[in-house]
């Protein structure tokens, strides 16, 4: 299988529910580094798993639309705990649907998954992995 990696940042403000989250329930922002792999199992004609530069392109539009933003007020998020995990579920699950529309140009269709993984800190990251 090969891969390939792009990079962004994402900032927003969130709170959550339940005593499980301690501290956290209340409003507080956070930072995440926004790692998005792409895989499949042969290279495109052009001999790349995609376009890197549409990637990243893509990475960061779809990252700007959440950036800065309350989560809290957000529709899409209405009574969500917007974990990180979830999180990246979401960006994970934009990103295919930006792949099925061609964004990411017709060679990107042969893809086989995407993980998204957002980086908390230097100790701690979670990830979602899809197939497309």
């Amino acid at each position: 299988m090969f891969s390939i990696t792009v990079r962004d940042h994402l900032m927003i403000a969130h709170s959550f529910r339940g005593e499980v989250f301690g501290p956290a329930q209340r409003l507080h922002g956070a930072t995440f580094l926004v790692d998005a792999t792409f895989r499949r199992a042969e290279l495109d004609d052009d001999n790349i798993v995609v376009d890197i530069g549409l990637a990243t392109q893509e990475l960061g539009a779809l990252v700007s639309e959440l950036n800065y933003r309350n989560l809290d007020n957000e529709p899409d998020f209405a009574n969500t705990n917007t974990s990180t995990e979830f999180l990246a579920k979401v960006i994970a699950d934009r990103l295919a649907e930006r792949i099925h529309k061609g964004a990411l140009g017709e060679g990107a269709r042969e893809i086989a998954g995407i993980t998204v993984t957002l980086h908390e800190s230097h100790i701690a990251w979670a990830s979602y992995e899809r197939g497309l």
